[in-house]
């Protein structure tokens, strides 16, 4: 079997609608797939009405959390999305982005970008704008050479020129709202250094103490060793290692299916979840 446990649709960040994302995640050769959007559950109804024959979906979110100053995210599988408490918390970072992401194209502009609001959310359409679709912009108005090239210190990484910061939950109450909601905690890409300042590991191990239930060990940011790190770490704290592509269609160079995860794990969450099942065409 061939699972991808991270990936996006235009219900958020990506440039697959998610009828195109179950589509070419078939064509890729998965067998198993997360519809894992930013904050959102607004993409599961298409994938699942497109969902081809012997894909299995597994619905979920990212949810935006901060720890000590330091932003992270952490991946949530298989919850109820229903689940009042949940559904109040990404509700309230979904409002907060609009406000967030023009306060980015103000300082840009400030700094001599010409990026506009308009064309910011042209990019983001339906989506729940972030900063992805503004380093878009800045890739279109020749202000940047790639997407990535904006998350720097000199554009929209985390503390720099032109960053704005969130409403963003505790990484232990986006936990425990997890497990609330009948679902499992995957804390994602929790060592990616070339995004900016990560948690300590002490911080994971408080986590797993929390009810976190695994770590994204094997993610296009981890090298080698980090990779290699990160699975002993999950060995010695109990937690489960995934892999995953954290695909975002044409917006980032990762393919689907580039990294994996186990079916053994795989199978793991899919029985810790209760708040929602697989669904397989």
């Amino acid at each position: 079997m061939r699972i991808d446990l991270h990936t996006h649709s235009t219900a958020s960040d990506g440039t697959d609608t998610p009828a195109q994302l179950v589509r070419n995640a078939a064509r890729a050769g998965l067998d198993v797939v997360a519809l894992t959007d930013h904050d959102t559950v607004a993409g599961y109804g298409e994938a699942v009405a497109a969902l081809p024959t012997g894909l299995t979906l597994v619905t979920g979110a990212e949810l935006s959390c901060r720890l000590g100053g330091v932003s992270l995210h952490m991946l949530a599988y298989l919850f109820d999305p229903d689940e009042p408490e949940l559904a109040r918390e990404r509700e309230l970072v979904r409002d907060d982005r609009v406000p967030r992401a023009r306060a980015m194209v103000e300082k840009l502009q400030e700094l001599g970008a010409p990026v506009t609001w308009e064309q910011v959310a042209r990019i983001a359409g339906d989506g729940a704008v972030g900063r992805p679709h503004i380093a878009t912009a800045m890739v279109e108005q020749g202000v940047v050479p790639d997407v990535s090239s904006a998350f720097t210190a000199q554009w929209l990484a985390d503390g720099g020129r032109a960053h704005v910061d969130k409403h963003e939950l505790d990484p232990f109450d986006a936990v425990r709202l997890i497990k609330g909601a009948g679902g499992v905690a995957v804390f994602a890409h929790p060592l990616a250094v070339k995004r900016g300042a990560c948690v300590p590991e002490s911080a994971v191990a408080e986590l797993a103490a929390a009810g976190l239930d695994g770590v994204e060990a094997d993610h296009m940011d981890h090298d080698p060793a980090t990779r290699a790190r990160l699975h002993g770490l999950a060995a010695d704290l109990g937690l489960l290692a995934t892999g995953s592509s954290d695909y975002h269609g044409s917006r980032k160079t990762c393919r689907l299916g580039e990294h994996t995860t186990s079916p053994d794990v795989y199978a793991e969450i899919a029985a810790r979840g209760s708040g929602a099942r697989p669904f397989t065409a």
